[in-house]
């Protein structure tokens, strides 16, 4: 398998010093670190904190790699969309392939149990709130997170994949305790049921997202339906000696 081309450490060059109303310029008393991205025009905006701007330079990665395929996005380019040196994007996350697999991992992180609120009801009440907290997470960051789950325009990478791995394995062990089923999480046939479901999704979602053949109204449906189907007649063939909450 192949590996991207890695971007390697850059040097840091200071942004010009601001000139007094006389013309001559000032003297800075301390030299500027290579680390400090705040320039002359610090005292006008805050100074980011180390968690703020590792935050703010993955916001931009994210929305580059979802315009572009990998090759095509530099660090030089992202260090100047988010307003910081390069070196900084050395020092928070490695090279460039180091931060794409923060991007893919940004990408297929769940929000938290306690985050997501699935009402009481009928299945099909419960069905409709779950994929409309996937298709919410879906959209968050659209072509992006198409590109991410479907390797497009980066290859193969095995590190990729096991981040992908990992992340479908957390996401089918949620969807059983959403839908009301906990008790089957450790059942390798109803997990494989759930990443079968997963895969749906992934196309689904690039229809909507990218190709603009489906409407997310469309998708929910289809994604309802289906997940619905497995919920009630599926799962009870595949083990029938476990009944389903509804």
């Amino acid at each position: 398998m192949s590996h991207w081309p890695l971007d390697g450490p850059a040097g840091y060059r200071g942004a010009p010093l601001p000139q007094p109303r006389g013309g001559h310029r000032t003297r800075r008393s301390s030299p500027i670190s290579p680390l400090d991205t705040d320039t002359a025009d610090a005292p006008r905006r805050r100074r980011l904190e180390p968690d703020e701007r590792r935050a703010q330079i993955l916001a931009c990665a994210i929305d580059m790699f979802g315009e572009r395929p990998y090759a095509a996005v530099s660090t030089a380019e992202l260090a100047q969309r988010a307003g910081v040196a390069r070196g900084l994007i050395n020092h928070y996350f490695g090279n460039k392939r180091d931060l794409y697999l923060a991007v893919v991992r940004r990408m297929v992180t769940l929000p938290r149990p306690e985050k997501v609120s699935i009402p009481e009801g009928t299945p099909g009440e419960r069905v409709d709130a779950i994929v409309a907290w996937l298709l919410d997470t879906i959209a968050e960051h659209g072509t992006t997170w198409v590109k991410v789950t479907s390797h497009e325009g980066v290859g193969d990478d095995p590190e990729v994949q096991q981040i992908l791995d990992q992340a479908d394995d957390a996401a089918a062990e949620r969807m059983l305790v959403m839908i009301g089923r906990p008790d089957v999480a450790d059942s390798a046939p109803l997990r494989a049921l759930v990443l079968a479901y997963a895969g749906l999704v992934k196309v689904a979602g690039r229809e909507w997202i990218t190709r603009g053949t489906l409407t997310r109204d469309q998708v929910h449906r289809l994604l309802a339906d289906t997940l619905l189907t497995v919920i009630t007649e599926t799962m009870p063939s595949v083990e029938p000696q476990s009944g389903v909450a509804g």
